[in-house]
């Protein structure tokens, strides 16, 4: 089982080397994520966007861009539709934004004709590992669907399954996440997480454990359930953090990072290949972490 960050990229430095698309590579905290990325021998990757913009961001901080294949685009949109082809085309492993708008990126993802498409739900699991807590805490979704239905939380879990068992971790705890512990009628999001935890428990969500509704503090302490009188195999124990909405989501990954100091990766799923994707505002450590987040779970599809 993978534990930390450090842990992560020494097993994607084992496993065989994938190939990165990079749509958009003008970017100084992207080229230098894919720059390490490289140097570590995590993946190959080519570069698709304005090769002078890439040149001299590479100049500027001594990246040597021998190591990697440029594609000259003209626009973003080109660049993102030729980043989508090499990994619709088998040429490379799985694709990472850089200076584009998500947007633009996923639209050419979901073409039709020539897109990335899968059969499911695109969502976003964000990795943090947080200092305060005993393993890694993946949190989902706080940068793709604004506001789930039942439905759409069953893609959501099961896209986040499959990273966590990508970490070798078994068995996986998954709380649905509430302002309260307890079943109101008034609050859609409590029953969501009591029909969740009921599926799961006939085989409806698999390779996982569900417990719910469960509030943030029952969730990842132990104590606090004990306090409440709350008896859950999640409770204390929560791997997956599956929020309501994207807002509680987006709030509560940025509290991580800010408050907590939590290092992260992020990766887009439900696409025919995992999509790196994370804040603009990250560091070039929290885009490397995605990196060997994506080549993890492309070498493990």
């Amino acid at each position: 089982m993978i534990k930390n960050f450090d842990e992560l990229i020494e097993i994607v430095k084992q496993q065989p080397r994938m190939k990165l698309a990079v749509a958009a590579a003008e970017d100084d905290e992207v080229l230098l994520a894919v720059d390490e990325a490289a140097k570590l021998g995590i993946v190959d990757a080519i570069l698709v966007g304005n090769k002078s913009k890439i040149e001299k961001i590479a100049s500027n901080l001594n990246i040597d861009l021998g190591k990697f294949e440029i594609i000259h685009t003209e626009s973003l949109t080109d660049s993102a539709r030729i980043a989508v082809s090499l990994v619709a085309d088998n040429i490379a492993d799985f694709l990472m934004k850089g200076l584009i708008g998500t947007a633009d990126l996923l639209r050419a993802v979901l073409d039709k004709e020539k897109g990335l498409r899968g059969s499911g739900l695109l969502s976003h699991v964000m990795v943090y590992s947080v200092p305060t807590y005993h393993k890694l805490l993946f949190l989902t979704d706080g940068g793709m669907v604004t506001y789930p239905d039942l439905y759409q939380k069953v893609q959501i879990v099961n896209n986040a399954v499959k990273v966590a068992k990508a970490f070798g971790i078994n068995p996986i705890h998954v709380a649905p996440l509430c302002a309260v512990e307890v079943v109101n009628p008034d609050m859609q999001a409590t029953l969501d997480a009591a029909a969740l935890a009921k599926m799961n428990q006939r085989g409806q969500i698999k390779d996982c454990i569900i417990d719910g509704p469960l509030a943030l503090d029952n969730a990842i302490s132990i104590e606090a359930a004990k306090h409440k009188g709350i008896v859950s195999p999640v409770a204390g124990q929560a791997d997956i953090l599956l929020v309501p909405n994207i807002e509680s989501g987006n709030i509560l990954g940025k509290s991580l990072t800010y408050f907590a100091k939590a290092k992260s990766a992020g990766v887009i799923m439900g696409a025919k290949c995992p999509i790196v994707l994370v804040s603009r505002a990250d560091t070039h450590e929290a885009k490397l972490n995605s990196i060997a987040l994506g080549s993890l779970v492309a070498n493990n599809k």
